[in-house]
């Protein structure tokens, strides 16, 4: 659907920011981030702003990109944009979601169900979309967009042919609420539980329930996790919402559970609902999708489904990805899975992900038919088609009778292009010779089995893997930004393989997100960077001469710590015929690794100045012991060295420079060190070295591996290499395949350490062996050879093991071997 300019701007109140008459335009897409840009002609900017980031400053990049149309909250240069239309409002965020309001308000008879909860919002979504799908034509939230921004965004996508909407709305702190209720304006309501999601925005749970319950002050029917309440919080449920509609398997409800029984991976859900006895079964055995499908099930049942077709939609539930993997894959490819859903908006955002990760690289798509698309098949294809073109797309494979008929669309557009009638005539058809250094994009309907293609692709390696939570990445990275004055630079330390977490994907997140610099331990780590399309500057910490070609042939910036690797770089540069290239500069303030002396400064400095071969980028120094309470004024000491160190340099060079000590701990300690720029480590894959709880750090990385097999050992003998461990009764011993070669170490072995075994630990029997490990999982219910166990992540922090193994979480985590699969995880 789309709007004209001006109908946009008094919609939302603008005054023209360049003081002349609009010119003429017609929007169909929202931008708020520029780095999405697809369709400039057609695009609306919202130059949002926040305390790190003024959407403002991109507006010259989108325009030289061939935007013409900005809400802005200042005026703009009318001679610098002559072609351009600005809508000058007081509050941008406030016209995204107005604007979004008027839209959705222009579909007054679409039924909306809105959903809200500390958690499961997004499952519970998706199912209703998979238990719907097959009679109703969705639009819904695309993944996790249910934020001030997400919302809008979402509520955007609406068309004249949608028969329903399904939207999620998250909030974090008091006061959200009611501008996403009339973004949203359902007419049904889901709650979907209450927990301890973003409890620091509120003084207590029923002020948090208070809140949520905002979304649904219009709807005619409301739908309640009854079960995920207090006493308290049920009260005053009924009292605003008397005639809520709840289930609980504790007490009496419009669906009330009366039994739970799981066995052999489905879950039989018996119920009694309208005075009658009901039942569904679900493939499902955890609690969190037990409780999330009665959640879809009493939807389904207040929509009037009948229980037989409810009970056979149920049984086909799918577990909901709700993260892209992205894998290493054949010919040194990688591949990216997105095939839970096929649709055009989560299509475009699995399609941003592709680019952003791919950098320079070829991208080939393999796509299905995209279902439920409405009468004009035809024209969905052609819109396919010129996004791809946009983003410059090199290969696309179609897969499906209908874009096969399509194929006249993207022959025109697209370089290489094939298409095949089904997911088997293509794993007959096709040669995996033709994938060779590329990012493949997998996006398929569930209905095409294209978890076939992903096994095809995917490299075979031994099922000991790490997950890597890139969205638990970003997550933490903004929680330290939010930690630092305005203006503050980020260099993000990515040595050692990213902390185990794999460089090169690391890297291209960062550079996505905006950080300032990156820093590597070694020039190849940079060169390797540099290879697969990393532009940031790279900081190299540790230098010799044998790697000077390397650092100016992939133009890398070299730490200069000593008399003797200047000497040595400058008599380099000077062969080479170079000057100013940039460096950065390190003292020694007390940690006694690197460094000049403090007293050596004016010297260096005066070097730097005279010879100008190098220009120093940076100025800085390593804190010892920065998140130790009792080492505070030795910490206070080195700042004090710092300051003279800089103050020196800076009175001799003739131009500014960046200074920058604190490394991840100290930008939460010492605010007041954060200078011009700081170093994020290990606080960047999830582990907190001040153990503040105020952060709330996600972890990032998951090392996980599998039961290769369960013997029962009995009284009396032994486990393992040496004997060591003798079973003092008849024991089940699982043996999993990870040992110290996958970096395991033995150090582990005999006791000291236990790993995650069906929600219990599990504690190591004997040596851990190169390869294998045997564990004790006497007494834990339900195990069984096949079974994933978690070695360190969400359940089991790495923390925990370098404590048991007498080491530090930054070894665990670099000790982690490449032979372990990466696998890289993205909402």
């Amino acid at each position: 659907m789309a709007y004209l300019i001006q109908d946009i701007a008094q919609t939302i109140h603008a005054r023209s920011g360049n003081g002349q008459t609009y010119k003429a335009a017609s929007i169909t897409h929202l931008l708020t981030d520029s780095r999405k840009l697809v369709f400039p002609e057609s695009s609306l900017f919202f130059a949002l702003s926040s305390t790190r980031k003024d959407g403002h400053l991109f507006i010259a990049e989108l325009y030289a990109a061939g935007v013409r149309n900005f809400v802005v909250s200042h005026t703009q240069q009318a001679t610098e944009y002559t072609e351009a239309n600005f809508l000058e409002v007081d509050n941008v965020l406030e016209a995204l979601q107005m604007l979004a309001s008027h839209h959705r308000a222009a579909f007054p008879n679409l039924p909306v169900i809105g959903i809200t909860g500390s958690n499961g919002k997004t499952m519970v979504k998706e199912w209703l979309n998979l238990l719907l799908q097959k009679d109703q034509h969705i639009v819904r939230s695309p993944r996790s967009y249910n934020s001030q921004i997400g919302v809008p965004l979402s509520v955007w996508q609406i068309s004249t042919q949608d028969n329903l909407g399904i939207f999620e709305a998250g909030i974090s702190q008091k006061g959200e609420m009611a501008s996403l209720a009339k973004i949203i304006q359902p007419n049904m309501g889901v709650l979907t539980n209450l927990g301890e999601a973003h409890a620091e925005g509120f003084s207590n749970r029923l002020e948090k329930l208070k809140e949520k319950l905002q979304l649904f002050q219009s709807v005619s029917t409301l739908m309640v996790a009854l079960d995920a309440l207090t006493q308290e919080e049920q009260t005053y449920l009924y009292q605003a919402f008397p005639k809520a509609i709840c289930w609980s398997s504790k007490q009496s409800a419009a669906l009330q559970v009366l039994e739970i029984k799981s066995q052999s991976g489905l879950t039989s859900i018996t119920a009694l609902y309208d005075q009658r006895t009901i039942q569904i079964q679900i493939p499902f055995t955890d609690p969190i999708s037990i409780d999330n499908a009665i959640t879809c099930w009493l939807v389904l049942l207040e929509m009037k489904y009948q229980d037989q077709e409810i009970a056979t939609r149920m049984l086909a539930l799918e577990p909901v990805e709700m993260r892209m993997q992205l894998k290493n894959a054949i010919n040194h490819c990688y591949l990216i899975n997105d095939s839970y859903s096929n649709d055009l908006s989560s299509l475009s955002m699995a399609l941003a992900y592709l680019k952003q990760q791919a950098g320079d690289n070829k991208t080939t798509l393999i796509l299905s038919d995209i279902p439920q698309t409405g009468s004009d098949t035809a024209a969905v294809y052609e819109q396919v088609a010129v996004e791809l073109a946009e983003r410059k797309i090199q290969q696309l494979i179609g897969i499906g009778p209908a874009i096969s008929a399509a194929a006249s669309s993207f022959q025109n557009r697209i370089a290489q292009t094939s298409f095949y009638s089904s997911t088997a005539d293509f794993l007959e058809r096709c040669n995996a010779h033709q994938f060779q250094h590329e990012y493949i994009l997998l996006k398929g309907a569930r209905a095409f089995a294209f978890e076939q293609i992903s096994k095809w692709l995917e490299q075979q390696q031994h099922q000991t893997l790490m997950e890597i939570n890139l969205n638990a990445m970003v997550h933490n990275l903004k929680a330290y930004q939010a930690r630092l004055q305005p203006g503050t630079k980020v260099m993000a330390m990515v040595k050692a393989f990213s902390y185990g977490s794999g460089s090169v994907e690391v890297a291209r997140l960062l550079e996505f997100h905006q950080v300032n610099y990156l820093a590597v331990a070694y020039a190849d780590e940079g060169v390797a960077l540099r290879q697969a399309g990393i532009r940031l500057p790279i900081m190299v910490m540790s230098p010799d001469e044998t790697s000077f070609d390397a650092l100016v042939n992939a133009h890398l910036e070299p730490e200069i710590f000593s008399f003797g690797i200047y000497q040595a770089f400058h008599e380099y540069l000077l062969k080479q015929g170079l000057t100013q290239f940039p460096v950065h500069l390190k003292f020694n303030t007390g940690m006694n690794r690197l460094g000049f002396e403090v007293s050596e400064a004016a010297s260096i400095a005066k070097a730097l100045q005279q010879n100008n071969t190098m220009q120093v980028k940076t100025v800085f120094s390593h804190l010892a012991g920065s998140e130790q309470a009792g080492l505070d004024s030795f910490t206070l000491e080195q700042a004090h060295l710092f300051d003279q160190a800089s103050e020196q340099v800076n009175s001799i060079l003739a131009y500014p420079f960046i200074k920058h000590l604190s490394n991840t701990a100290a930008i939460f300690r010492y605010p007041q060190l954060q200078y011009q720029m700081v170093r994020l480590g290990i606080g960047l894959y999830g582990v907190d070295p001040v153990n503040e709880q105020a952060l709330a750090l996600q972890p990032v990385s998951t090392l996980k591996s599998t039961i290769a097999q369960i013997r029962t050992v009995v009284k009396g003998h032994s486990v393992g290499y040496g004997r060591n461990a003798f079973m003092e009764a008849d024991s089940r011993i699982a043996t999993i395949r990870i040992g110290y070669a996958d970096g395991f170490g033995r150090a582990m072995g005999n006791g000291a350490a236990s790993v995650w075994v069906r929600g219990q630990l599990a504690s190591v029997v004997g040596n851990v062996c190169m390869d294998m490990t045997m564990v004790n999982v006497t007494g834990i219910a339900g195990v069984q050879e096949g079974d994933q166990v978690e070695i360190f992540g969400n359940h089991l922090p790495v923390q925990t093991l370098a404590k048991w193994a007498g080491s530090i979480p930054y070894e665990i985590l670099t000790g982690i071997s490449q032979r372990v699969k990466r696998v890289y995880l993205e909402e």
